[in-house]
């Protein structure tokens, strides 16, 4: 049986949602072992001169506890 922990981690990017997931899995993984999956809690994005400008994603890091 295994034991997996949940955490939250926000992150951003100028270039769209897909590449800030995979800024805060990269950044999780810096300091977290064994990540198994990730869940993409919230989106949004803010607007400058009528366009989308920063990303951002708040994500679930599911990862086991050994």
């Amino acid at each position: 049986m295994a034991i997996l922990k949940v955490i939250e981690v926000l992150a951003n990017s100028n270039k769209g949602w897909e590449d800030a997931a995979k800024k805060a899995v990269e950044q999780a993984s810096k300091s977290v072992k064994n990540i198994r999956s990730v869940y993409i809690k919230e989106q949004s994005a803010t607007v400058k001169d009528g366009k989308l400008d920063d990303y951002r994603v708040n994500v679930k890091v599911t990862f086991e506890v050994n």
